[in-house]
């Protein structure tokens, strides 16, 4: 069976992904910070591995992906969800920033540094990274930033890779319900998680899901003065002392 390390796994999309992954019959190596919550999807998946992971720690993203290999000499896939939000002025404290860059960007990074050498040895492997929609409209500070920089390593490993048989997929989600997200009517992180094992069998440059916003993409894109009288102030509104 094919073997596949989620990050993030213990929520929300990756919860969903590992899940979906799972039952069509992946190997899944799920990591994450919470024990307990990990652990309880990969009971219910019933093949998983579960490695707690802080993927802020280089050390842990070795050991992590040590273990994968464990699992059958290979490591088939890789899917890069983990990831935080934060205050999205650019006057949130040093620590939220640093945090959000370490999660966000570092840690996709390293680990697609760790995985790369083992798929070029193989002569395969898929690589996915979950971005998102405001890693092409600039609103979230720094978390906005961390996902247009996501998106740029996306590109360059993917060229970087071409030849290889290893594919990199940059997947962008926009508003879903993740159980933090207090708007109504959203769609479920399942629709994601459908998209990522697309990409795992099929790997493409880009998915935005749902599609309906590719069209805000563009027109931010086209007509950035719009994007800028649409989306005025909003980052700022949050209440400062």
């Amino acid at each position: 069976m094919p073997v596949v390390i989620v990050t993030g796994a213990s929520s929300g999309i990756g919860r969903a992904t590992a899940i979906r992954l799972g039952r069509a019959g992946y190997t899944v190596v799920l990591a994450a910070r919470r024990t307990d919550k990990l652990e309880a999807v990969a009971a219910e998946i019933g093949t998983a591995v579960a490695v707690p992971t802080d993927v802020r720690d280089p050390a842990a993203i070795e050991a992590l992906v040590a273990r994968a290999l464990e699992v059958d000499g290979r490591i088939d896939g890789l899917v890069n969800n983990a990831g935080i939000g934060g205050d999205s002025s650019i006057l949130a404290d040093d620590d939220v920033v640093t945090q959000m860059i370490d999660v966000n960007l570092v840690a996709p990074i390293r680990l697609m540094r760790a995985v790369v050498p083992i798929m070029r040895e193989q002569g395969a492997g898929s690589i996915v990274n979950i971005g998102s929609v405001a890693g092409e409209i600039g609103l979230g500070g720094t978390y906005s930033a961390t996902k247009f920089a996501l998106r740029g390593m996306n590109d360059s490993v993917r060229r970087e890779l071409i030849g290889t048989g290893i594919g990199v997929t940059l997947i962008e989600p926009g508003f879903i319900d993740t159980g933090f997200n207090n708007r109504k009517n959203l769609p479920g992180p399942e629709i994601v998680a459908a998209a990522i094992e697309s990409a795992l069998r099929r790997p493409r440059r880009r998915t935005v899901v749902p599609l309906k916003y590719r069209a805000a993409i563009v027109a931010a894109t086209a007509m950035p003065f719009l994007a800028d009288r649409l989306y005025a102030g909003r980052a700022a509104r949050k209440p400062r002392p």
